[in-house]
C-alpha cells in the first residue's frame, strides 16, 4: 500500500498546471485524521490561496467590471488570501495589498486610431485591435485573452487559481488547459445589443451597433465551453443560461458587495431636500438616463429649483446632448466625472434623493452604494435591481419616464418617508450584500473548484 501511495504522489507532482495548493487538495484528499479528529496540517493550510484576478479593462468609474474587480480583490486580501490583479488599461484601484501586473493594450479608446507607431506593428495582436477599431469592431476582449494566455504561459504556476472578469475570449480556453479557472459573468451583454438596437432609429447607426457587439459570437462560443462559471444575481443566473443555451444549475452564485465602510452616511452633511442623483458610468441606452432626463423635465414645471447632479459624462454630439438640447435642460442638469469614491460618497450625502433609471442591470452597484450612504432609492426592476432594493426602495417599471417622475414627486412631497427609506436601505445592504459576506462564499467556490480540478487530474 506504501509503495502505490509512493507512486501515486510522485505522479501527482509531475502533472503540469498544478499549483501549490491545487497539489494539497490532491493530497488532503488521502488525509487521515488523528486521534484527536484533527487533519493533517496541510488540510489547515488549504483556506490561503494564491488568487490571479483578470480584468481587459479595471477602472472602477468606467462600470461595474472595475469596481468588482476593485472590491473583491480587496475582501479576498481581507480573507487572508494573496490575490494578483492582471488588467489592461485604464487600470484598476487596488488595496495597497493586491499586486497589480499591467498587460498594456493599445488603449485606443483613449489614444485614438492615429496614436499607432512602427513598433506597434511588432504584434500581431496590436494589429488586430487596430484593425478592429478601425472597423468599428471592439476587440479588447480578445486581444487581452491572447497576451495574459501567453503571460500566464510563463508564470500560472505561481498562481492556486485565475479567476476571469468577463473576458470570454479564446484565450480564456487555452488557461483553462492548463489552469483551474474561474469565470465570472455580469449578464449576457446580448441585452445590450437588444437594448441598443431598440434604441436606434437609423439602419447604419443598426449596422454599427451589430458590429461593435460582433465579440459576442466569441463569447457565446467560449461560455458553452467554460468549466466554472460564477455570477451576482439570481436574475443574471437565468439570463445567461436562456442567452448562452448553458443550464443555469452550471452557474453559481455569489451575489456582489458594497463597502459599508466607504458608502456610508456622513455625519453633519446637510442633504439638499431638492437635489437628484443618479449614476450613469456608460452614456449608453442600458442605463435608461433618457427617462429620468423626461422625468426631470416634467418636474421642473412644478419644482423650479429642483437639482439634477448624474455621475457620468454624455458622448459629444450624442443622443443624450441632443436630449438635453431639446427639453431646454442642458443648462440645469450637472455631469460629474472622475471623481474620487470620498467625492462620490459626499454627493450621496448631500442628496435627497437616489435615482437608477437602468433598463437592466445584472446587479445594480449604485442602487447598493446609494442605499448604503442612507439616501433613498428610487430604482427600476430592470435586470436585478429588485433584488437589490427588495422594499427598501421605491420600485418602477424600466422605459417608464412618468412612473419615474411620480416617484421623486412622493418622495420630495415626504420628508419622513425619505428617512425610512434611507435607513432601511442601509440595513438591507448590511445583512444581504456585504464583500466580506461575498469573499467567503467565493473562497468556498474556489475550493469546490480545486477539488474538481484536482480529481480531473487523477
Amino acid at each position: 500500500m506504501q509503495i502505490k501511495e509512493s507512486i501515486a504522489q510522485s505522479t501527482i507532482s509531475e502533472l503540469p498546471g498544478i499549483a501549490p495548493l491545487a497539489r494539497q487538495a490532491l493530497d488532503h484528499s488521502s488525509a487521515v485524521p488523528s486521534s484527536s479528529g484533527a487533519v493533517n496540517s496541510q488540510s489547515q493550510t488549504r483556506d490561503r490561496l494564491k488568487i490571479c484576478l483578470l480584468g481587459y479593462r479595471s477602472h472602477p468609474f468606467g462600470g461595474g467590471q472595475g469596481i468588482y474587480i476593485k472590491y473583491l480583490s480587496k475582501a479576498l486580501v481581507d480573507a487572508g488570501h494573496s490575490v494578483d490583479v492582471i488588467s489592461g488599461q485604464p487600470y484598476p484601484h487596488l488595496d495597497e495589498r493586491v499586486k497589480l501586473i499591467k498587460m498594456p493594450g493599445m488603449n485606443l479608446f483613449e489614444t485614438g486610431l492615429t496614436s499607432i507607431r512602427p513598433h506597434h506593428l511588432k504584434s500581431l495582436t496590436n494589429i488586430i485591435e487596430w484593425t478592429s477599431k478601425l472597423t468599428g469592431g471592439f476587440s479588447e476582449p480578445y486581444c487581452f485573452g491572447r497576451r495574459v494566455s501567453k503571460y500566464l504561459n510563463m508564470h500560472g504556476h505561481k498562481y492556486d487559481l485565475i479567476h476571469d472578469n468577463q473576458c470570454l475570449s479564446y484565450g480564456m480556453l487555452k488557461i483553462q488547459q492548463r489552469w483551474p479557472l474561474v469565470t465570472t459573468v455580469h449578464h449576457p451583454i446580448t441585452n445590450d445589443l437588444k437594448i441598443a438596437l431598440n434604441a436606434a432609429d437609423r439602419w447604419r447607426d443598426k449596422l454599427l451597433i451589430r458590429r461593435w457587439h460582433s465579440f459576442l459570437t466569441m463569447q457565446k462560443q467560449v461560455v458553452k465551453k467554460l468549466d466554472h462559471i460564477v455570477t451576482v444575481s439570481e436574475r443574471s443566473r437565468q439570463d445567461i443560461a436562456t442567452s448562452f443555451g448553458i443550464g443555469n444549475v452550471d452557474i453559481n452564485l455569489v451575489y456582489n458587495g458594497i463597502n459599508t465602510e466607504e458608502f456610508a452616511p456622513i455625519p453633519g452633511v446637510k442633504r439638499n431636500p431638492l437635489r437628484i442623483m443618479a449614476t450613469a458610468s456608460a452614456d449608453e441606452p442600458l442605463k435608461g438616463l433618457r427617462y429620468l432626463l423626461l422625468a426631470y423635465a416634467q418636474l421642473l414645471r412644478r419644482y423650479t429649483d429642483l437639482e439634477l447632479l448624474v455621475v457620468g459624462k454624455p458622448k459629444e454630439r450624442g443622443e443624450t446632448e441632443q436630449l438635453l438640447r431639446s427639453l431646454a435642460i442642458d443648462k440645469k442638469v450637472r455631469f460629474v466625472k472622475g471623481i474620487t469614491t470620498e467625492e462620490l460618497v459626499r454627493y450621496y450625502a448631500e442628496s435627497a434623493i437616489a435615482v437608477v433609471p437602468s433598463i437592466y442591470e445584472g446587479f445594480g452597484l449604485p442602487a447598493g452604494e446609494a442605499m448604503a450612504c442612507e439616501v433613498p432609492v428610487i430604482s427600476t426592476t430592470g435586470g436585478a435591481l429588485s433584488e437589490v432594493v427588495g422594499d427598501a426602495g421605491i420600485l418602477v417599471p424600466p422605459a417608464d419616464a412618468d412612473a419615474i417622475a411620480n416617484a421623486i414627486d412622493v418622495l420630495l412631497t415626504d420628508p419622513a418617508k425619505r428617512e425610512t427609506l434611507g435607513r432601511a436601505g442601509r440595513q438591507r445592504i448590511l445583512e444581504k450584500f456585504c464583500w466580506n459576506v461575498a469573499a467567503q462564499e467565493m473562497t468556498g467556490y474556489y475550493h469546490t473548484v480545486l477539488d474538481k480540478y484536482a480529481d480531473s487530474r487523477l
